[in-house]
């Protein structure tokens, strides 16, 4: 059994079998109903299908299927926490703390000396209630027991085939949407197992692991056809170099490098040593065989040069760096290289002229006619401009010229457009911005709003609305469709459409997209933090925590206020043992939260050691309708049988991270991902939060998406899967990259 395509397809609540069977067997044996046994604990239950291709199946090929599933849900790591029992409040005080550490700056007083070296003194820390040191949490007890079978709903398994996986893999290649980590990662294992098949590409930064796939292999020429601008070049260099598909510059790299490793403790920082590091992983360095390669991908450009000079301009000094690292000035000089040659020359001259420097002059004359002629020859900088320019010249004007070439605009645009018109004409809220490679951002509304009345901002969203909205029908429309009926299942018109907000972490459960809610089924909800595991023991201090808001009041459950009203975390853990790992719960109790009147709890994570936030630490969160024990003896209070939502981080840059949004009225978990700065969650600015929801719930959702298509199709809307001609569903919701080919262009 291959495990990592086994483990892509537990992504969409599958396994994967390369060579099943036809043949429907009669009796079920042994070992196949004790896998279906095993799967049950963790929270599975398999179809009818599965369960025969299980029966012909060696007891080996049993065994690495439950292993994937072991893998993937963290089973057999350590899942102590630092407190025993610690639904139970240890009631350990700030005293407990400052009186142990003075003990242990005198080596003065009666009490315990731990294996830690540490002294803790009598009447401070009740000792019996944990597994570890409770002044510098370093933990001595492990234990790879967890609990299962509390969980109160199965998820079914389909069958998964090679068929069925490579569907997926035209998917990823073809999606309209850039990739989030989840979608890169299973990418990345399908182009290790599969021919690539003959697909367009859907997005740019997917091209980069094609053109990867080519060079590795000496096919340099082939490579080369794929790139279409230099900026193509420059995204795979940048790509190699860094590891972001996305151009993200040194300067900002390094800045979050430095934010990551600021530490509250001034004589603890280490930020100019690891900024000094960084500069150093980012220096260039091409060998000859390297640089000719680029030197003649740039040479075979199928671009003019002065267009090829226009959009290097935006990246110019990251350009320098790169021409001379890569030597192209001396190969520019050689036989055959003279396009690169006029490249340069225009490129260092200046010989061109920058479209966005002419269309902002006549912006700035307010000459609307030579503006709009300038935007409508470029659709995408039309539509990123259009709400400015709709404050700017008005609406009427704005909107007519833009409908003129609305046909050449992405579908991907036209929809967000659509989504973030409400927010955007509204002078009463703030926005939510993520820039390139930095943390998400609170940003106030247009200054220009007020100059527009009320009734003349909601014209405008409804002319952005009406004009998006009758643009994709016609699309919808001039696709030929013989079926009658359609089926769009409840939950999709709840999912906002993939478009904008990509995930950093990888989601080794089924996909999410950023938005989805998930209604929770008990009164308790648990969240769960893992980190460590593969490491050697040393201090590494990751933090879990929440952020209770009322009306008038924060309140939080964290390192250093263990127990709230409707909230107990399991104790601050900040050395990890040797290996498998450690972890950190939180309790939230939505009965209790209610009463109190909590409003929302954003779920956080942060690296309180210096740097960012350690690479493959999971976290997510447990739900069940039945209650959830807590181990008295351990303290243990994992179940993959209850988890709801489960993320694992890989991305190197954030040093705090939500993960989470929990409308404690509705009883409803909101999945979303948002990076902030800062070694403690109250460092996140809860406003930024409330800007991200609303944008988010402004998004188009799929399941608007497909009732406009059924409208423009002249097809009806039935109730049930079995009378419709197409069917969408959850199931098809869970592979993303075939939602984002609702997209037509």
């Amino acid at each position: 059994m291959n495990k990592e395509l086994m483990k892509v397809a537990i992504r969409y609540n599958a396994v994967y079998v390369a060579d099943a069977k036809l043949v429907i067997g009669k009796t079920i044996r042994q070992p196949a109903a004790n896998l279906v046994a095993n799967l049950n604990k963790i929270g599975y239950t398999v179809s009818e299908e599965l369960l025969h291709q299980f029966n012909f199946m060696t007891a080996p090929q049993l065994l690495s299927v439950y292993e994937a599933f072991v893998d993937v849900l963290q089973i057999k790591n350590n899942w102590t926490p630092l407190v025993k029992g610690w639904d139970i409040p240890t009631n350990e005080a700030r005293k407990d703390h400052w009186l142990t550490e003075l003990a242990n700056k005198v080596k003065f007083g009666k009490g315990t000396t731990l294996s830690c070296g540490h002294l803790i003194p009598a009447g401070t820390f009740a000792l019996e209630r944990y597994n570890g040191c409770p002044f510098c949490g370093t933990p001595f007890e492990l234990n790879h027991e967890i609990y299962k079978g509390q969980g109160s709903k199965l998820k079914e398994l389909a069958l998964w085939e090679a068929e069925d996986a490579q569907t997926v893999f035209k998917n990823l290649l073809q999606s309209k949407t850039a990739l989030d980590a989840s979608q890169v990662d299973s990418l990345k294992i399908f182009m290790k197992h599969f021919e690539l098949p003959v697909v367009e590409i859907g997005m740019k930064e997917t091209l980069m692991f094609l053109i990867d796939g080519l060079a590795a292999v000496g096919k340099t020429k082939e490579a080369g056809a794929l790139f279409k601008s230099p900026v193509d070049i420059m995204r795979y260099l940048w790509f190699k170099q860094t590891g972001f598909l996305q151009i993200i510059e040194p300067k900002t790299i390094l800045k979050r490098v430095a934010q990551n490793n600021k530490h509250m403790a001034t004589f603890l920082d280490t930020a100019k040593a690891a900024k000094q590091d960084a500069k150093g992983a980012l220096r260039l360095k091409y060998s000859r065989r390297e640089s000719k390669m680029v030197a003649q991908w740039l040479n075979e450009l199928a671009m003019d040069a002065e267009t090829a000079a226009v959009l290097m301009h935006p990246k110019r000094a990251m350009w320098v760096r790169f021409i001379r690292a890569l030597r192209l000035a001396e190969y520019s000089k050689q036989e055959g290289m003279e396009s690169l040659a006029e490249l340069l020359h225009i490129f260092y001259n200046g010989y061109y002229e920058v479209p966005a420097g002419i269309i902002e002059q006549f912006r700035l004359k307010a000459d609307a006619a030579k503006t709009f002629d300038l935007l409508q020859a470029r659709p995408g900088l039309f539509a990123r401009s259009l709400f400015a320019n709709m404050l700017w010249f008005g609406a009427e004007d704005t909107l007519t010229a833009f409908a003129a070439i609305a046909h050449k605009v992405p579908a991907r645009l036209l929809f967000t457009l659509n989504s973030y018109a409400k927010n955007y004409f509204d002078r009463t809220k703030s926005r939510s911005v993520k820039p390139l490679g930095g943390t998400n951002k609170r940003i106030g509304s247009n200054r220009l709003l007020e100059l527009y009345t009320d009734e003349q901002l909601k014209g405008m969203i409804a002319g952005v609305e009406v004009m998006c909205l009758e643009e994709m029908e016609q699309r919808y429309a001039k696709v030929p469709n013989n079926n009658k009926t359609i089926f769009i299942e409840k939950s999709l018109f709840y999912m906002p459409m993939a478009i904008g907000d990509r995930a950093e972490s990888v989601q080794d459960l089924p996909v999410a997209l950023m938005g989805t809610q998930f209604p929770l089924e008990g009164n308790a909800v648990r969240l769960f933090m893992q980190w460590g595991k593969g490491m050697r023991a040393q201090h590494l201090d990751m933090d879990l925590s929440c952020i209770i808001a009322y009306e008038n009041k924060i309140d939080n459950c964290s390192y250093y206020n263990l127990s709230t009203i409707g909230a107990c975390h399991s104790g601050d853990i900040r050395s990890i043992p040797n290996e498998v790992g450690t972890a950190e719960y939180i309790e939230l109790n939505l009965d209790v939260l209610n009463r109190a009147g909590a409003k929302y709890v954003s779920f956080t994570c942060n690296a309180y050691s210096n740097g960012a936030i350690t690479p493959n630490l999971v976290l997510g969160w447990m739900n069940s309708a039945y209650p959830m024990k807590v181990n008295e003896r351990t303290g243990v209070a994992y179940d993959p049988s209850c988890v709801q939502h489960q993320v694992r981080v890989t991305q190197a840059l954030a040093k705090g991270l939500l993960f989470g949004v929990l409308d404690v009225a509705r009883s409803t978990i909101i999945w979303m991902e948002q990076t902030f700065n800062g070694q403690i969650g109250a460092n996140l600015d809860l406003r930024n939060v409330q800007a991200m929801l609303s944008k988010l719930e402004a998004k188009t959702t799929v399941g608007n998406i497909l009732a406009l298509k059924a409208r423009a199709q002249g097809l009806t809307i039935v109730d049930r899967p079995s009378a419709a001609d197409e069917v969408y569903d959850s199931a098809w919701a869970m592979d993303t990259a075939a939602v984002t080919q609702l997209l037509i262009d």
